[in-house]
């Protein structure tokens, strides 16, 4: 796993046409159901990985934008160096026009691992555990996220995906951090 980034999120408690009743809210990596702080892909101030190298840099944008923060949540996120794409593992990583240099945070805790869809390349798109409620189907915990990367890695492998959203498919590790 190599860090990826941050993102301040508006959380989601689960919504009503999720019918998976061990789901609290949504953690997810795409902003589906828990949104972004906001549309800050214009500001052009995201690493390659279409996240934030720090939270001052979300914090700077915020402010840029007019944006109150405090009902947000901070996520520091990383990704596994593999996607999945039409049923084989390749390699990605960032994109190169933009600088990434992530710092890390110096406390974080670890709530669980999200698949998320990459098929224009460029930011999360959805999270299928709760954009295609496939937490119905898989064992996800309260945030419909995987306990482990384990998990993540085998519902990839045995294509528990394949009727969801077009790949490629790219596993986070989900982390709440502090502001």
């Amino acid at each position: 796993m190599v860090p990826a980034g941050y993102m301040a999120k508006r959380v989601s408690t689960r919504p009503g046409w999720l019918t998976a009743p061990h789901v609290a809210d949504v953690y997810s990596v795409s902003g589906c159901q828990s949104e972004n702080f906001g549309d800050y892909i214009n500001r052009w101030k995201h690493n390659g990985y279409w996240l934030f190298d720090s939270p001052e840099i979300i914090q700077t944008v915020a402010k840029e934008m007019g944006i109150d923060l405090q009902a947000t949540s901070l996520f520091y996120y990383e990704v596994y160096e593999k996607q999945l794409d039409k049923g084989e593992w390749q390699s990605f990583g960032p994109e190169s026009a933009f600088v990434t240099k992530v710092l890390p945070p110096p406390t974080k805790r670890l709530e669980g691992f999200d698949v998320v869809t990459f098929w224009a390349k460029t930011s999360p798109e959805c999270s299928p555990l709760s954009c295609n409620s496939m937490a119905e189907e898989l064992r996800t915990n309260q945030h419909c996220l995987f306990e482990s990367f384990a998990e993540a890695e085998a519902a990839l492998n045995s294509g528990a995906f394949k009727d969801a959203e077009p790949g490629p498919y790219r596993i986070f590790a989900v982390y709440s951090v502090d502001w």
